[in-house]
């Protein structure tokens, strides 16, 4: 699948959440400390300067997360498919901590998964539907499990959480990035 369908796929799953959100967007979020309007921010702040660091890309300001989180992740995702459906992005590169990679396979890997978990957080804190696509959910694991070390190591991720040895796929991976289920 593209970096493009992909986060096309993902990005559906997370809006509806977010449109669906109000009005508890002060509410709890799993993430110590964030409210469900913090989600959004997580993710509408940390990508543009990823990408300005690594790949001299520039995304346009969006609305305020504070005054309207709808507006501003509808305006953050519309810059963020059109970026991936440039075909100058696949021949751009990140290069950046851990290493270079092509642009649109960087944003795929780091921004895309972030959001898919995120996509549970925010389901979490706003009482909507958590179910994550399980087979996602068990290649993602699989993919983070052998970087178990580094990926705790990094601050983002809180200590495993011990689960069944047959839970569901989600439970699995939620559980490996220290959510509490």
């Amino acid at each position: 699948m593209s970096a493009a369908d992909a986060f096309r796929r993902t990005n559906a799953a997370f809006a509806a959440r977010v449109h669906g959100a109000a009005p508890e967007w002060d509410d709890p979020a799993p993430c110590e400390g964030w409210v469900a309007r913090d989600v959004v921010r997580h993710l509408v702040e940390w990508l543009p300067a990823f990408l300005e660091g690594g790949a001299a890309v520039r995304l346009e300001p969006v609305p305020s997360v504070d005054d309207d989180p709808v507006a501003a992740w509808d305006a953050f995702a519309a810059q963020v498919q059109a970026l991936l459906e440039d075909p100058a992005t696949a021949e751009r590169t990140y290069t950046g901590p851990p290493g270079t990679h092509p642009l649109d396979r960087a944003i795929d890997q780091f921004f895309t998964s972030d959001l898919f978990l995120h996509t549970w957080d925010l389901a979490r804190a706003t009482g909507q539907d958590e179910a994550l696509d399980p087979e996602r959910c068990a290649a993602m694991l699989a993919g983070m499990e052998p970087w178990d070390e580094a990926l705790r190591s990094s601050g983002h991720y809180g200590p495993r959480v011990p689960v069944a040895a047959d839970a569901d796929p989600q439970t699995k991976l939620l559980a490996f990035i220290g959510r509490v289920v």
